[in-house]
């Protein structure tokens, strides 16, 4: 029995092109004004100064720091200081409507009949958990946010380490087995089933279903009753 589902965003509820195409360019631009405007800000002080740590940086001059993150966006870094500041940017976004959070057709429904039929649903990405809530809740389905109980993000462990699936379980307070893991990325899958979840890949066309450990579907409204 299917207690809980666990949600990737990129791929699995959301296309790549919206986050590689729309969120990263709007945040790398963006990123500059955001650092010199908000540097005096306690939690955006923080997440420079964890950034500057993470990088080895003897000191966090800014302009430093702001190179140091640009380059990570480039190289899609999932850093959890980066991930943390690009959600503040991507809230400007999202609440003065320049974009709205892209969602594919089936997964409104979906999460809106596995609610209904007693699932507590979960989403856990790289990007950061404000960032999650800014996405699902100005999405071009509505407020999705009512339909989760929680998020997770890299602050729980990386994606691709089982006792990052481990810890989401304990803190769900429920057997691994009761959790059902949605991805669309093969070794995320693997750390999932290692750490005893259930788990099903989700191949949205144009991509086709890999050779793999895992059940695979096109989209949400393609999984298998029996899979629940």
């Amino acid at each position: 029995m299917i207690e809980a589902i666990v949600t990737d965003i990129e791929g699995t509820t959301s296309s790549l092109s919206f986050v590689k195409d729309v969120l990263f360019p709007y945040a790398r631009k963006r990123l500059p004004a955001f650092v010199v405007t908000h540097a005096d800000k306690p939690e955006v002080q923080h997440w420079l100064h964890e950034a500057a740590r993470e990088a080895g940086l003897v000191s966090v001059e800014q302009q430093e720091v702001i190179d140091l993150l640009r380059t990570w966006i480039d190289e899609d870094r999932k850093a959890t200081p980066l991930k943390a500041l690009q959600g503040m940017i991507w809230a400007e976004g999202y609440e003065s409507g320049e974009f709205r959070g892209h969602v594919y057709p089936d997964v409104a429904a979906c999460l809106r009949a596995w609610q209904e039929n007693g699932i507590r649903l979960y989403v856990y990405s790289s990007g950061s958990v404000d960032a999650q809530k800014l996405l699902f809740g100005h999405s071009e389905s509505g407020d999705l946010t009512p339909r989760f109980s929680g998020y997770f993000d890299t602050q729980i462990g990386a994606k691709r380490d089982a006792g990052s699936y481990r810890r989401i379980a304990e803190s769900l307070a429920l057997p691994a087995a009761d959790i059902l893991f949605l991805s669309d990325i093969t070794e995320e899958l693997d750390a999932a089933q290692t750490a005893g979840l259930r788990t099903l890949q989700v191949a949205r066309p144009p991509s086709a279903c890999p050779i793999s450990a895992h059940r695979c579907v096109s989209d949400f409204s393609a999984i298998p009753p029996d899979i629940f």
